[in-house]
């Protein structure tokens, strides 16, 4: 089945006891043992599974096309997952520029859990892998710089290494690049952002192209951890997946005519959308990113910091909040979420185009530019 199909039916079966089409919502906790002390249904207790989740995460390996998929409470319980799946004193190779949630997970938590932490250039990443190197984490394209890493080439050096390689596809989705099928071993996604597409479910998921002993170490954290969504964040997020490749197809044209534009503007310093032709990395994305370039973009204002804040408090349709992968779309001056830290410049605001109609996003944002 094409993607849009299986959107709308992985998981999605009408339910046996009434007919409804749609999956009713199951809130029990617990579930009946059979007379042998068995659970022959497949349900015991619902932080190791319920029927909500289940459909969930068969959907979620369909689109994806890995062989099994895990639900969490939020994408970054979901990447913790999947870094605590690994040993005391193994090597994770990760980008210079990735998810500030996910950089401090690794600097604040594993590396004192005595794991090597790495963070890269991708361009050179032949050049940090070590005989302990078990794990290489991709973002890409990374957030907020959307930057473009050449996965068949990073998965190559891996499976030369004997080292397990992710994606953190958040930004693309699986409507838009499909890592797993370049050979990836797993895909993450904080499924609160385009995957249910309303601002209204925290939720994250690991997709494993093989059922795997190492995926069984997540599906092990995962139940012991206990950091699984509720029935009714799956059901939301499962509803909003219907409309996912469509939306996406919405997010991708008007984040290109939006890109284009503000490319052109007299008060923007540089944009970063991997669509645009001036992108370092165009051909690259353009190879490896299929049906559009996603909606996230960002871009530099002429006058630093003080006049990109400017631009925020401006805007009337762009809301000034973080997040991204909403319907509404979204503006924020990304150094100040990121901390003293950050590598972000301070004159960058980072965008989540919606799906309003383009005229009225590019007024918006010209007149807040402009004022």
């Amino acid at each position: 089945m094409k993607l849009e199909t299986l959107a709308i039916h992985a998981g999605n079966e009408p339910d046996s006891a009434t007919g409804a089409i749609t999956p009713p919502i199951h809130l029990s906790t617990t579930f009946l043992r059979d007379e042998d002390l068995g659970y022959s249904k497949g349900f015991m207790y619902t932080r190791h599974n319920n029927p909500n989740r289940k459909q969930l995460e068969s959907c979620l390996a369909a689109l994806e096309g890995g062989e099994a998929a895990l639900a969490f409470g939020s994408g970054s319980a979901a990447a913790f997952a999947v870094f605590q799946a690994l040993q005391p004193g193994d090597h994770i190779i990760a980008p210079d520029d990735m998810y500030h949630g996910l950089r401090n997970q690794l600097k604040q938590i594993f590396i004192d859990l005595k794991m090597w932490i790495t963070f890269i250039d991708f361009n050179e990443v032949e050049n940090h892998i070590r005989p302990n190197t078990r794990l290489i984490w991709m973002e890409t394209p990374s957030n907020p710089l959307m930057k473009i890493t050449d996965i068949e080439r990073v998965v190559h050096l891996a499976k030369q290494n004997n080292i397990i390689t992710a994606v953190d596809n958040t930004f693309a989705t699986p409507c838009i690049q499909r890592p797993l099928e370049m050979g990836v071993d797993v895909v993450m996604h904080a499924t609160t952002k385009y995957i249910n597409g309303h601002s209204d479910v925290l939720g994250g998921a690991v997709i494993s192209k093989n059922n795997n002993e190492f995926f069984q170490r997540i599906r092990h954290i995962q139940i012991l951890g206990g950091g699984v969504p509720s029935p009714f964040d799956c059901y939301l997020t499962l509803r909003g997946i219907r409309t996912l490749p469509y939306r996406m197809r919405g997010h991708s044209e008007n984040a290109l005519a939006l890109a284009k534009f503000l490319e052109q503007h007299s008060r923007v310093e540089q944009v970063f959308y991997p669509g645009l032709l001036s992108h370092p990395d165009h051909q690259l994305a353009a190879k490896q990113m299929k049906n559009g370039f996603g909606g996230m973009l960002s871009f530099c204002v002429k006058g630093g910091m003080e006049k990109a804040v400017k631009v925020c408090n401006n805007t009337r349709l762009f809301l000034q909040a973080t997040s991204l992968g909403g319907v509404e779309s979204l503006i924020e001056h990304r150094a100040s979420q990121e901390g003293s830290e950050t590598k972000t410049p301070q004159n960058l605001l980072r965008v989540s185009v919606g799906l309003e109609h383009i005229d009225d996003l590019i007024a918006d944002i010209d007149r807040a530019l402009t004022i």
